[in-house]
């Protein structure tokens, strides 16, 4: 048996704790960034997803879209505007975000999940009243904040064994509008809503590092007791910011743990899920 035969062997019996300790619990993963756009990338991550499916791990996709929403805009010939790093989002814009996401971006990602051996079904934020938000902030146009999350019809999905793949967008409470909401909010918010074990949130970043350009200042655990001294040192900025709030909110309302995981590793959420070596930050 030569050592590379060897080596997988090890690999596989490594995943064997994981895969018991995983099955029958609810991952849910924030799907976006260059994993979504490489080809090679997205075919590794929908292959993921597929395996720990098939192994009886319970995962709910939610998705975002920014970059095709961009191109959709751009072939209409409107500018795409952000304020704070939020899309501004009037009537026109919040057409082609519902166009692009709940249909386009929704569909082929269903499709390329069954093409590839999964089982899996779309679900738009607005259906079943998934998602019900107010508008955050006049500035941002139609960008929503989540209120209330109604997540019976992705646990219905989940039950009858498919992949519910779900698209970021919310019925407003307080008019006839639909709003556009961060993806990253809505996967923290769905996984606190389905008591979910774990949430990933898939991004072009290593994860919290000490020294952004250092790859080997890769901060693996990080407790939410930590978090403000993190901010106030630099360690949390910008655009990480936003997104280690979802995560601290999601674990203190019932997630065991939360994951920021770079998607352009291939496989990561394997390598994260199913191996000994963890890959990204956890916060817990």
């Amino acid at each position: 048996m030569s050592f590379s035969e060897v080596d997988r062997a090890k690999v596989l019996a490594e995943a064997l704790p994981y895969i018991q300790k995983y099955y029958g619990k609810t991952v849910v993963v924030k799907y976006g960034g260059n994993a979504m756009i490489s080809d090679e990338l997205r075919q590794a991550v929908i292959s993921d997803i597929i395996l720990l499916h098939l192994v009886g791990i319970r995962v709910v996709v939610v998705h975002g879209g920014g970059p095709e929403i961009t191109e959709m805009l751009n072939k209409i010939g409107k500018e795409s505007k952000f304020v704070d790093g939020l899309r501004y989002t009037d009537e026109e814009t919040m057409d082609v975000v519902q166009q692009v996401l709940c249909g386009k971006v929704n569909k082929n990602l269903v499709a390329t999940l069954n093409r590839m051996g999964g089982k899996a079904v779309g679900l738009c934020g607005m259906d079943a009243g998934m998602f019900q938000a107010k508008k955050l902030d006049e500035k941002y146009g139609l960008v929503g904040e989540i209120t209330a999350v109604e997540p019976q019809m992705v646990e219905d999905a989940l039950k009858d064994g498919y992949i519910p793949v779900v698209s970021t967008v919310a019925q407003g409470i307080d008019g006839e509008n639909s709003y556009n909401i961060n993806a990253d909010t809505a996967a923290a918010k769905l996984a606190t809503a389905l008591k979910a074990e774990k949430l990933i949130l898939l991004t072009d970043v290593r994860g919290l590092m000490m020294d952004p350009k250092n790859d080997n200042t890769l901060l693996p655990v990080v407790k939410l007791s930590q978090v403000p001294g993190l901010v106030q040192d630099g360690v949390i900025k910008g655009g990480m910011i936003p997104k280690v709030e979802c995560c601290v909110e999601a674990v203190r309302s019932g997630v065991e743990n939360a994951i920021i995981l770079d998607g352009r590793i291939p496989h990561s959420i394997l390598i994260e899920l199913l191996s000994d070596e963890g890959i990204g930050t956890m916060l817990m």
